[in-house]
């Protein structure tokens, strides 16, 4: 297939961007990684040399750290989305992406709540655009992969056989949804134990153990959401409460409490617990 891709562009160097890279070199591919912010880039630095082991060095040669939106992805082939979940701020960093890569790169998105048709509108390659949403790495090797209203056959397909390149399972979502394939599941389960917690029915430390033990996983979903981040999550959360309209899909403000406070997770060091 023509124009194989060789180098990613990872725009968003955050938890989720940072993790997508460190699976994605030991593949053979090339990562340059974009943040507006130096010390996010600082810490990613950080990560990549705790997390690839042995061949840490041969690895790290193939990744490059950028606050310039062009130097990143001005020869990738692919490029990945990877920032907050706010609509707007997808489309407008689209636009610039559509602008600034070569005509045959594709442009992905990893938001989990937003499907690329409400974000394709911002570039002119509408058949070169994915949602491309990964879960979380390296513990969940499975990917949502979905096409906008005039994605090509040839761009899911080079998608789908990049995911399979690094052992990733892709999950294929034939119509749009909500939450896409797992996440419509995990929604309902995050949507239900918030309410438990927030509403002071059940610590969430009971939820947990009683998610593990019945599920056999190492983690609760309380865990998960740290993981995640508790930012992310209200984000995520809020999307689907604008799609809905519906009250009962609106965050609790005790998880907004949380996040005004500066308690978001594993990235703060401290969220539902201490990190």
């Amino acid at each position: 297939m023509a124009n194989k891709i060789k180098i990613i562009g990872m725009v968003g160097a955050g938890t989720m961007g940072r993790q997508i890279a460190a699976w994605s070199v030991p593949y053979g591919y090339t990562l340059r990684l974009y943040n507006r912010s130096s010390e996010t880039l600082e810490k990613t630095k950080k990560y990549m040399v705790e997390t690839l082991g042995e061949e840490k060095k041969e690895y790290l040669e193939r990744i490059t750290y950028h606050t310039d939106l062009f130097e990143t992805i001005k020869d990738a082939d692919l490029v990945i989305e990877s920032i907050s979940e706010r609509l707007e701020l997808k489309k407008e960093i689209f636009s610039k992406i559509d602008k600034a890569a070569p005509p045959h790169a594709i442009i992905a998105t990893n938001s989990s709540s937003f499907p690329v048709s409400k974000i394709e509108d911002a570039v002119e390659r509408k058949d070169k655009v994915l949602n491309i949403h990964f879960y979380i790495l390296p513990r969940v090797p499975m990917v949502d992969i979905l096409g906008g209203t005039k994605t090509s056959k040839e761009t899911f397909q080079k998608g789908k056989e990049w995911l399979e390149s690094i052992e990733c399972v892709p999950l294929v979502v034939k119509k749009e949804c909500l939450g896409f394939v797992f996440n419509r599941v995990w929604r309902a389960v995050k949507k239900e134990v918030l309410a438990i917690w927030a509403g002071g029915y059940a610590d969430f430390k009971d939820v947990d153990k009683a998610w593990k033990l019945y599920t056999g996983m190492k983690m609760g979903p309380f865990e998960i959401m740290d993981g995640i981040g508790l930012d992310v999550v209200y984000d995520i959360e809020m999307s689907y409460y604008k799609e809905s309209g519906d009250p009962k899909d609106k965050p609790p403000q005790a998880l907004k409490d949380l996040i005004d406070k500066g308690i978001l997770g594993t990235k703060s060091g401290k969220g539902f617990y201490d990190w």
